[in-house]
């Protein structure tokens, strides 16, 4: 019953995670702001989940829960959310995407640590959880797509609130994750970030995750230029998603003890070739297809990221690890990708945007070899 619960928490959060996420640039976008402030905006949210991201995570660990602090910020989201999809001034816009940073992207890490640790509870695969995230986020998508072309963004505010209220409901009625027993010791967390593995993996993640992001903030804007519309838009994210869905279900047989490094680096590759085609096509419809490479990327990269976490952080420290993967993920390689990308896309175009993703994703495996085969030769030596 609690893992029905799960999914269809995971459902309704990841619908509402779709309306900010994908349509937040859409949204500013529409109310007059720029490419560059639009970008500065994300980055100026991503400096702010730097802070609160962390904080969150060591709250959750400090007072042993993790459901707790989930549901007190997803309420805190909620209100702000609604406030921010119906606002039309700049000034206001500033502070409602700096405080929905603060209070809404800290619920990610805590939901995956919530996902996570449950799976591994009850003895079932965490990528059968995670795969109703994705559809509910692939559904969402393509009404909220359907719905701001019809009735207008507007519209996103009512989708947000009711999504929001719902995720809410069956949040409450979910069961915590049991307190970890050990004490916390911040020696042990800073043993861990001394580590060279820890350092080299955390390195990876930034370089691929900063191409990753730019596609997540501008990819909206990018089909628009292209002479797409919010429907088309809509149905960008709605092909991404729904491929995470079989991809998630399928993970395990891809990602497995021992072959994270591995798995991280395919994906890196994948990401290379993806935006390299993006930024040479012309016909939006062609960027929109190639969406579908997202479940293949995303997923292989998120997941295996997830688990070597897992493999190397005291066992203690977890929802604070979730949480600095969390702010490399969506806060540094935000802001540094957020500001360098609006200004690329602003003054170059969209088309040498995705030109640059595809270098960064190739440095970020060029990164990976290398740290690979220094990793042989030590063994040899």
């Amino acid at each position: 019953m609690s893992m029905t619960l799960l999914r269809s928490y995971n459902f309704f959060y990841f619908s509402m995670f779709s309306v900010f996420l994908s349509f937040l640039p859409v949204y500013l976008s529409a109310q007059g702001v720029s490419k560059t402030q639009i970008g500065f905006l994300i980055a100026m949210g991503g400096l702010v989940g730097m802070f609160s991201q962390p904080l969150w995570g060591v709250v959750s660990d400090k007072t042993k829960t993790v459901k707790k602090v989930l549901l007190l910020i997803l309420s805190a989201s909620i209100l702000v959310g609604t406030l921010l999809f119906q606002t039309t001034q700049l000034s206001l816009l500033i502070l409602l995407v700096g405080l929905m940073y603060f209070f809404f992207m800290p619920t990610d890490p805590l939901t995956e640590s919530l996902n996570f640790q449950l799976s591994q509870k009850h003895q079932i695969n965490y990528g059968s959880v995670r795969m109703f995230g994705a559809l509910g986020y692939a559904c969402a998508s393509l009404i909220i797509g359907y719905s701001s072309d019809h009735f207008g963004m507007g519209s996103m505010m009512v989708l947000f609130l009711g999504y929001g209220l719902i995720t809410l409901l069956f949040g409450l009625a979910l069961p915590d994750v049991p307190a970890n027993a050990k004490k916390l010791a911040w020696k042990d967390l800073r043993a861990f970030f001394a580590k060279r593995e820890t350092i080299t993996f955390f390195i990876l993640v930034f370089l691929l995750a900063i191409p990753h992001r730019l596609n997540d903030n501008f990819i909206g804007i990018y089909v628009e230029s292209l002479g797409g519309n919010i429907r088309l838009i809509g149905q960008a994210w709605f092909l991404m998603t729904l491929v995470e869905v079989l991809f998630f279900a399928m993970s395990h047989r891809f990602v497995k003890p021992g072959n994270e490094w591995k798995v991280i680096t395919a994906a890196g590759g994948i990401y290379a070739i993806r935006f390299y085609l993006s930024s040479i096509v012309t016909d939006p419809h062609l960027v929109v297809y190639l969406q579908l490479l997202q479940g293949v990327t995303f997923v292989l990269f998120y997941t295996a990221a997830i688990q070597y976490l897992y493999t190397i952080i005291p066992e203690e420290w977890r929802a604070t690890g979730q949480t600095i993967l969390a702010v490399l993920f969506f806060g540094v390689s935000g802001i540094f990708g957020s500001v360098i990308g609006g200004w690329i896309f602003e003054v170059y175009g969209g088309s040498m945007l995705y030109t640059v993703m595809a270098v960064l994703s190739l440095l970020g495996v060029a990164y990976s070899l290398l740290m690979a085969g220094r990793a042989k030769s030590r063994g040899r030596s």
